[in-house]
């Protein structure tokens, strides 16, 4: 199955699609410099979630899917360095709403979970009607 969404994201950035099927996607990402708040290292949580935002949207698969809502738990924290895993697998629809479970998991850890609201839209969100 190919990617019908978000085509122009930045694996860099969001992760590399390497599963995707119809209602399921799994994007890795390995945490870079960039990412980093401090000379720790620690990433900034914003990445590890459109990490799991970029594999929910894959899950829907439709052209024009954008975010509505997200209920989500920031389990540990990722440093720079870490591979990360995101799984995100939709739920039964409800018209235009989709909703997605998404896991990222850090090797056998998880280190953040959430369930997003979709939204499957007639046009480009960006487009007048």
């Amino acid at each position: 199955m190919e990617a019908r969404t978000h085509l122009a994201t930045k694996a860099r950035l969001c992760g590399e699609i390497v599963e995707l099927a119809a209602g399921s996607a799994r994007v890795l990402l390995e945490a870079v410099e960039e990412m980093a708040v401090d000379t720790e290292g620690l990433v900034h949580g914003g990445f590890v979630f459109g990490l799991a935002d970029y594999a929910a949207m894959l899950a829907v698969n439709e052209p024009h899917v954008v975010l509505g809502a997200a209920e989500c738990r920031f389990l540990a924290p990722v440093r720079v360095g870490n591979r990360l895993e995101a799984l995100a697998v939709a739920l039964p629809v409800q018209g235009k709403k989709h909703a997605v479970e998404a896991k990222v998991r850090c090797g056998e850890a998880v280190v953040f979970t959430a369930t997003f609201t979709c939204f499957v839209l007639d046009h480009h969100v960006l487009e007048s009607s």
